[in-house]
C-alpha cells in the first residue's frame, strides 16, 4: 500500500498529469469556441491548441528541477526529453497530419467518382501534430502548472 501513497504524493507525476488535463480541457473549450460545436474527442485526442504533449513534458521538466534541483542529472534528462517531444510534435507529427488531410481529400474524391463510401474508421486522423504556437502555448501552460503545484 505504501507504493500507492508514493504515487499519489509524487509531485512530478501529478504536475505532468495536471499539465496534460489542463491542456486537453482548454483544447476542447477552444475548439468549441472556434468551431461552434462540442467535440468530446478533443478531450483525449492529439493536435490542437494548446499542445497536451508540450504541457505534460514541460510540467514534468520544471517540477523535476524544482524537486531535484536544476543542476541534477534527472532535470537534464527531463529537459532533453521535453525538447525532443516538443520538436517531434511540431515536426514529424505535424507533417503527418498535413499528409492525412491530403489523403482524406483524395479519398473523398475517389468516393464521389466511384459511388462508394469509406467508414469513419477507415479515414486517417488529421489532428496528430502541432504548430509552433500550439507547442509554445502548451509549454507555457506546463511551466505554469508545474510552478503552481510546487508553491
Amino acid at each position: 500500500m505504501e507504493y500507492i501513497n508514493q504515487i499519489v504524493s509524487n509531485r512530478i507525476l501529478i504536475s505532468g498529469l495536471i499539465g496534460w488535463a489542463s491542456a486537453q480541457l482548454l483544447k476542447t473549450i477552444i475548439f468549441l469556441i472556434v468551431n461552434k460545436r462540442l467535440q468530446l474527442e478533443r478531450l483525449f485526442g492529439d493536435g490542437g491548441m494548446p499542445s497536451g504533449h508540450s504541457a505534460t513534458v514541460s510540467a514534468v521538466a520544471i517540477s523535476t528541477g524544482l524537486e531535484s534541483g536544476f543542476a541534477s542529472p534527472i532535470f537534464a534528462l527531463a529537459t532533453i526529453l521535453a525538447i525532443i517531444v516538443m520538436h517531434d510534435a511540431m515536426g514529424v507529427r505535424f507533417e503527418t497530419g498535413k499528409q492525412a488531410k491530403v489523403l482524406n481529400e483524395m479519398t473523398e474524391l475517389i468516393e464521389k467518382l466511384s459511388g462508394t463510401e469509406l467508414s469513419n474508421e477507415d479515414k486517417l486522423k488529421e489532428f496528430v501534430g502541432h504548430t509552433p504556437l500550439q507547442v509554445l502555448m502548451g509549454c507555457v501552460l506546463g511551466l505554469f502548472c508545474g510552478v503552481i503545484l510546487h508553491l
